[in-house]
Order: C-alpha cells, then sequence, then structure tokens
C-alpha cells in the first residue's frame, strides 16, 4: 500500500509511464548498443575496483543491458550475487557462475526473468556485497530513485539498514533518466551513484 500523498503518487505514476513508453520504442540494437558502454563506465567505479561481492541483476526487455557487466565482473572474479523473486515479491539471492548458469522463469505470463539456477543463500544473502545494483527507472540530483513500484529493492535496502550494512548503491540507467526530481516517499533512500552510457553521477 503506497504512503505517498495523492498528488505525489500521481507524480511517480506519471513519471514511470513517460520513461516505460520511451523504454518500450527502443529496440534491441538499441540497447545492446549501450550495454558495453554501461559496463565500461561500471567498472570505473572504484566501489566496483574493490568489490569482492557485488549484489546485481539480469536486464530484461528494454531496461539497461547488464550483462556485460555481470561477465566482465565474473571475469575479475568477483562473487556476483542474483536475485530470486519471491512469492511475497521479496528477493532470495544465488550465484552468478556464467551465462550457462541462469535459467528462466516465467511469472504468471506477465514477463520471463532470469535467475540464477544453484542454491539459494536466503535474503540475507545481500548482506555481504559490497556494492548493490540496484534496477530503476529514474534518478534526481540528490540520488532519490524511481523504481517500478513492486517494492523488492525496498525491502533490500531495509534490510541492508536494519543489519548496519553499508554496501555502495548503484543505479544503472539511460542518459535521459537523469532527472530534475523524483517525488519520494518517507521509507526512500538515495542512491550513491549512477552509471548511464556516458559516464557517472555520484551523489555522496
Amino acid at each position: 500500500m503506497s504512503h505517498l500523498r495523492p498528488e505525489e503518487d500521481s507524480g511517480k505514476r506519471a513519471l514511470r509511464r513517460g520513461i516505460l513508453m520511451v523504454r518500450n520504442r527502443l529496440t534491441a540494437d538499441d540497447v545492446g548498443e549501450t550495454e558495453a558502454a554501461l559496463a565500461a563506465r561500471a567498472l570505473e567505479l572504484p566501489e566496483l575496483a574493490r568489490a569482492r561481492t557485488v549484489a546485481a541483476y539480469v536486464s530484461v526487455g528494454s531496461e539497461p543491458g547488464t550483462r556485460a557487466l555481470l561477465d566482465a565482473l565474473h571475469a575479475r572474479g568477483v562473487h556476483v550475487l542474483l536475485p530470486v523473486l519471491l512469492a511475497d515479491n521479496d528477493l532470495d539471492w544465488g550465484t552468478y557462475d556464467g551465462p550457462d548458469s541462469l535459467v528462466s522463469v516465467q511469472l504468471g505470463g506477465r514477463m520471463t526473468l532470469l535467475e540464477p539456477a544453484g542454491g539459494r543463500l536466503g535474503p540475507e544473502g545481500v548482506l555481504g556485497a559490497d556494492a548493490v545494483l540496484l534496477p530503476g527507472l529514474a534518478v534526481d540530483g540528490r540520488g532519490m530513485r524511481l523504481g517500478r513500484g513492486g517494492g523488492s529493492y525496498d525491502r533490500v535496502l531495509a534490510r541492508l539498514e536494519r543489519a548496519g550494512a553499508g554496501p555502495a548503491l548503484v543505479v544503472l540507467l539511460y542518459d535521459s533518466e537523469v532527472v530534475g526530481h523524483v517525488p519520494e516517499e518517507p521509507h526512500d533512500r538515495p542512491v550513491h551513484a549512477a552509471v548511464t552510457p556516458s559516464g557517472v553521477r555520484r551523489f555522496r
């Protein structure tokens, strides 16, 4: 249930809708062309350069592509964690061991996710991450991130905060998705950096 005031709620929905409309017009070639640049920019981040464990995700559809980044981190010997969506929208975690370690999971006819095939670490598995790569639709100059609205990563961020864990929080976006203002709820937490194909923006 949303705790936003109605005008903030409609602002978030309108922003989300506008960004998704733009993303839905992207072709597979568009997504592929930006994927390598996004990986190169992300790998320049000191927080990723020295990370031993990174919680990430597999991009789907027209999301900014993460596969090149996952493979680069894995090739470096980084322990890469990938999310497994649970029935209550919380996230479990598994280990990425290369492209062959992913399995397709159909979500009630809505979309197909790629998840790690191996054993599960439990929702607390994310607490060992030095950096957490977050999906998103936008970020503003304060580092406030607009998610898709499912709440899965709100739970992850709350879990990290409760445990006193302090990983680097990094959102991966297209250049046009750095915006003037993202409406926020009291529980929303800013990210530390946003990576786009053209560069890195830091918020701390």
